[in-house]
């Protein structure tokens, strides 16, 4: 899978390519995937995105949908295209993971307004709380979503200390989910590979 900055139709693979690359790097993929993960406490998982694992997400909608017209690789390709980080910012995939369907059920409506206090913090900066869900609300008056879009835009200071080594953390200061976790040395080394 070629990484160029920019997802297209005519830089995707044929549905019979991306089958023959899965087979080969579907463990490269999912190693990606699982370094690029910060658990926030025992129930939040933040799945950074890059190119990469949006690159893949599309290729398998293509793959499981049997897309193959350019109409239909347009539409996944807009609809999964922005949450590829910018080299200004993060994003992430947020999701609220409750087994128990009663207490997720429970924790969903205890935690409205959730998305909008998932913070990043570098060392020495303030914190940069989350843009949630451009593309649609996720939530109600009941209940918040079990999965939601954050962004997280960074000042040039902020990528230029990350790079040189400043420590990260993610956290959330909602009343009923407060908590926080040093970014690991790995993860933060392939973050800081999307900045500019």
């Amino acid at each position: 899978m070629q990484l160029t900055g920019k997802i297209t139709p005519d830089n995707l693979m044929s549905l019979e390519a991306y089958s023959k690359w899965r087979k080969a790097h579907k463990g490269e993929v999912i190693t990606h995937r699982k370094l690029r993960s910060v658990l926030l406490g025992e129930h939040i998982n933040l799945q950074f995105e890059s190119e990469l694992t949006i690159r893949y997400q599309i290729q398998e909608m293509l793959r499981i949908e049997k897309i193959f017209e350019e109409e239909g690789i347009l539409d996944e390709i807009h609809a999964y295209a922005p949450l590829v980080p910018d080299g200004t910012n993060w994003k992430a995939t947020m999701m609220i993971e409750y087994p128990d369907i009663n207490e997720r059920k429970r924790e969903l409506a205890r935690l409205i307004g959730v998305e909008d206090r998932m913070f990043v913090e570098v060392e020495g900066y303030p914190r940069v709380y989350a843009i949630a869900d451009e593309d649609l609300d996720r939530e109600n008056e009941e209940k918040t979503s079990a999965v939601h879009f954050v962004r997280f835009e960074l000042t040039p200071a902020m990528c230029a200390a990350i790079k040189a080594g400043a420590g990260v953390k993610v956290g959330c200061d909602h009343t009923n989910y407060p908590a926080h976790v040093t970014v690991s040395a790995e993860t933060l080394a392939s973050l800081a590979g999307d900045l500019k």
